[in-house]
């Protein structure tokens, strides 16, 4: 009997910390199958993301660890998706401890540490030096700069 480990994430701006995750929750079992939130649910819990979910539920399917990507469009999923998959095992990173208890009726429960140092939204707070705005103060900077340096030629 196949051992289905089951998880979800919304894998925006894929990095080696998620793929270092799946590949954990991988050896837990013989069969890893992904929930990838969708772009509207995502819009329900206030995420915008970079990626689109079209392309992210791509990258996470040609994963060599993942066998099966699936929409994460609710919450209220979840159970159903423990018994459809017949999941053995619901693992997500230690972020999320005790969040997903409730499904410990219907399988084990694992929370695993997350890699330290890199993170989506570690990610998205580097970009952000990068938008518009910023690219407009940095522009008015580098102009202060440049009349104080004529100053003194």
């Amino acid at each position: 009997m196949k051992r289905v480990v089951l998880t979800y994430g919304t894998f925006d701006l894929f990095h080696a910390g998620h793929l270092s995750l799946l590949k954990r929750l991988k050896d837990l079992g013989d069969y890893l199958v992904v929930g990838v939130s969708t772009d509207k649910f995502n819009e329900s819990k206030g995420k915008k993301t970079i990626i689109s979910f079209q392309d992210r539920i791509k990258i996470i399917s040609e994963l060599k660890c993942v066998d099966l990507a699936i929409p994460e469009e609710s919450w209220d999923q979840k159970i159903e998706d423990v018994k459809r998959f017949n999941a053995s095992i619901f693992g997500m990173g230690h972020d999320w401890e005790g969040h997903f208890d409730f499904l410990r009726n219907h399988c084990e429960v694992i929370y695993l540490p997350r890699t330290e140092g890199i993170s989506s939204t570690l990610l998205k707070n580097t970009l952000r030096a990068f938008d518009n705005s910023h690219v407009d103060d940095l522009k008015k900077a580098l102009d202060l700069i440049s009349s104080i340096v004529e100053r003194f030629d």
